[in-house]
């Protein structure tokens, strides 16, 4: 008797533990039921994947959703359009909203406003502030919040956590592994007359190595003496990766897509402000020293640090503009290209966007293609040219820095606990994301 499923994706190349494979993917109940030859099964839907790769839903660990307080630039709805547009399944949502999530009444609030509008599902930080520090065990705890997150120098937003004292205490006060923003706020305070009106090209002037190096020196340093494990984002400097490197025992580390592909001072040339984002897109040593870093398994994970603002805002005049730059909706196929121009293997592209991160931040049944896992998938053409243009850009705030760019490598297919929601760049089901799980708070969940 042959099986049923609700959902069957058949003949596609899939990537599992074991391998990348022709395989058929069986789904019931928003799982993955089967994985193998399943040319006499039966199912509700079918979705035929000859000539494509079936990966593990892309999970970007980094996003700026902007909502509450900043809507006019991005919001729940909107932001996670883009996401599962891209080929992304789940984000983790950064806390520097108005007001900051730094309390138990806020994580709520956003639980409320995502349920029925977000398009992937979600995880919300929390945001760490002297004030609340001596919370933060209890709020990293709460349902549907992937962990800390620090601002160690100032950013978008009001978050701050500069002082020895503060950072010391917030790493001492809670046990998640604990997401740091890493710059020196004393030493952008001193630099900040570096910065000249009208040319950002300054910007990783005033920004610059020592201000990120110092700050990563001296959190791992705390973090060791606490034994707390730290997640360094968006890292940036060939000098932070030995630091990094020494450190991963109890270290993890991001980087960004732009980081990869960008550098100074072409990008600031070209792009202006549009290229300006905090930590800055450096010089291409830094970029090369990025990707050697990923070669040799320094970095974990990939994460779009997506982080909008209205072409209005970008205009203004240097320094008086505000940093970051949308990144969720092309986070896959800027990598994708990548792994066309023989810098990445797709295997290494599965583990940096979706395996990755499972592991370091404990996701329960997500990010791997596995019998028991969420059917989170990402469908790719690998062979797909198509141009990154501003008008595919579902962002409120409507434009990319990569627009005009060709990349070979485009997801075709978003699916979410085995729903298909995004199926040749179109949206095809709304509303539907839920709070990820994980394995440190199932108790919660």
């Amino acid at each position: 008797m042959s099986e049923t499923f609700d959902l069957l994706i058949r003949g596609g190349i899939c990537a599992t533990p074991s391998g990348i494979a022709s395989a058929d993917v069986g789904v019931k109940g928003g799982r993955i039921a089967a994985i193998g030859g399943l040319a006499a099964a039966k199912a509700a839907e079918v979705f035929d994947a000859k000539g494509l790769h079936v990966l593990p839903g892309v999970i970007d660990t980094q996003v700026h959703f902007r909502e509450p307080g900043n809507e006019h630039k991005e919001d729940l709805e909107t932001g996670s359009r883009a996401a599962v547009l891209g080929g992304v399944t789940g984000v983790f949502e950064m806390p520097n909203t108005a007001p900051p999530t730094t309390t138990k009444l806020a994580i709520e609030d956003k639980l409320a406003r995502a349920k029925g509008r977000m398009h992937c599902d979600y995880a919300f930080y929390v945001g760490a502030t002297p004030q609340n520090v001596g919370a933060l065990a209890t709020l990293e705890r709460l349902p549907g919040v992937c962990g800390v997150k620090a601002f160690l120098g100032s950013s978008t937003g009001t978050l701050l956590l500069s002082e020895e004292s503060d950072i010391r205490a917030a790493v001492r006060g809670s046990t998640r592994r604990m997401a740091v923003h890493s710059e020196d706020e004393a030493r952008l305070v001193e630099r900040k007359g570096l910065a000249k009106e009208g040319d950002p090209r300054t910007h990783p002037l005033w920004r610059d190595v020592e201000t990120a190096r110092a700050s990563t020196e001296r959190v791992l340093r705390l973090a060791r003496e606490a034994g707390r494990r730290l997640h360094v984002l968006h890292v940036t400097t060939a000098e932070e990766l030995p630091l990094l490197a020494a450190a991963r025992d109890f270290a993890t580390v991001e980087t960004t897509p732009q980081h990869l592909t960008l550098s100074a001072p072409e990008c600031y040339e070209r792009l202006g402000t549009y290229a300006q984002m905090n930590p800055p897109i450096r010089e291409s040593r830094h970029r090369e020293a990025l990707w050697q870093a990923v070669a040799d398994g320094v970095i974990d994970v990939i994460g779009s640090d997506h982080a909008p603002h209205t072409r209005a805002e970008k205009d203004k005049t240097y320094p008086n503009t505000p940093s970051g730059m949308p990144g969720v909706q092309t986070l896959a196929t800027l990598l994708l290209d990548h792994v066309n121009a023989g810098r990445l293997s797709l295997e290494r592209f599965v583990d940096l966007t979706s395996a990755g991160a499972a592991r370091i931040f404990g996701i329960a049944g997500k990010g791997r293609i596995v019998t028991g896992y969420d059917a989170d998938f990402t469908i790719v053409d690998l062979k797909k040219k198509k141009r990154i243009e501003n008008s595919w850009i579902a962002s409120k705030c409507g434009w990319t820095p990569f627009d005009g760019m060709e990349t070979t490598g485009w997801p075709v297919a978003t699916i979410i606990r085995g729903r298909t929601v995004m199926r040749d760049h179109a949206l095809t089901a709304a509303g539907q994301g839920e709070p990820i799980r994980f394995w440190e708070t199932l108790a919660q969940a």
